[in-house]
């Protein structure tokens, strides 16, 4: 079980490499009958510093801060069949004078589904996905920092059997009445720092929910030739544990317009509420400019 995530993890991104592989070899060709694939990837990168001088009256921190990030994307249709696939990587950092660096984004997300056509508009579907992060997340104080987070601790492994809306390529409502999720913490030692320890029983490194509900929503939107939207949201619902203030949600939103060919004004807000990480809401909103690069075969 330790290794499952490990493995779905390897399993997708192999599927992911060589499909966008393809696309960057074929992308530019004319579509042939043969060609069942919508493929695209897009990275960016923002570096923001600041500095004043000793006597600067108007006061300011000096300052650095950079953020990387890589949306992949690949799609197979052909007959009733469909396999989507999608890879979001995002990291930030940010470092302020006699401070220690600190994250202002870490996201890795993996999702891979398989549909069978239902109708025109409607799939049975399977699927899974992986949510985890890059690097160590800390709570700060004045004189010391404490360890609350790292690499795939805590970990999400989700997989869900259900029907999926699909009006187009754009968006797709997917919902599972049988969905079971894995949590791993397999640092023993993090819940001296957590003690909710992410709903994981202390000692243990999983926690396994077999009777669940899950819905996802995701949203790819190109606003204008310049501009585009991107929306995920996701809720966990856990039969056994089922109260209006225990259901789980996320939601991920990006706008991004583009300044030039290379150059991008990237927005981005990601907000939590898990009973199983803290009892309120928790947000995040970053503000980006950097340079842009996106291929592929998507319609606008």
């Amino acid at each position: 079980m330790k290794n499952l995530f490990t493995i779905f993890l390897l399993l997708i991104s192999i599927g992911i490499v060589s499909a966008q592989d393809k696309a960057i070899a074929d992308v530019n060709a004319v579509k042939s009958d043969t060609s069942y694939w919508l493929k695209s990837i897009e990275g960016t990168f923002a570096l923001n510093q600041a500095s004043f001088s000793g006597n600067w009256t108007g006061g300011g921190v000096n300052s650095i801060a950079f953020s990387a990030g890589m949306l992949g994307r690949a799609n197979y249709a052909k007959g009733n069949w469909s396999w989507d696939n999608t890879l979001d990587l995002l990291y930030g950092v940010i470092k302020n004078q006699d401070q220690d660096e600190r994250k202002s984004n870490d996201r890795i997300f993996l999702d891979s589904k398989v549909g069978l056509k239902a109708s025109e508009k409607w799939n049975y579907f399977f699927s899974g996905n992986f949510l985890s992060q890059f690097a160590p997340g800390y709570t700060f104080t004045d004189t010391d920092r404490t360890l609350i987070s790292k690499f795939a601790n805590p970990a999400f492994l989700t997989f869900a059997l259900g029907m999926e809306y699909k009006p187009n390529e754009e968006f797709s409502l997917r919902m599972a009445p049988f969905s079971p999720r894995f949590t791993f913490v397999t640092d023993k030692e993090l819940y001296r720092n957590v003690p909710l320890n992410y709903g994981v029983p202390i000692g243990q490194t999983v926690r396994t929910e077999w009777l669940a509900f899950s819905l996802l929503a995701d949203w790819n939107k190109q606003l204008s030739e310049n501009i585009s939207f991107k929306a995920r949201y996701q809720m966990y619902v856990n039969y056994e544990t089922l109260a209006f203030n225990a259901i789980d949600h996320r939601l991920d939103l990006i706008l991004a317009a583009k300044v030039s060919n290379a150059i991008s004004v990237t927005l981005t807000a990601l907000t939590i509420y898990d009973l199983d990480q803290d009892d309120k809401i928790q947000f995040s909103q970053g503000l980006g400019i950097g340079l842009v690069y996106k291929r592929g075969n998507f319609p606008e």
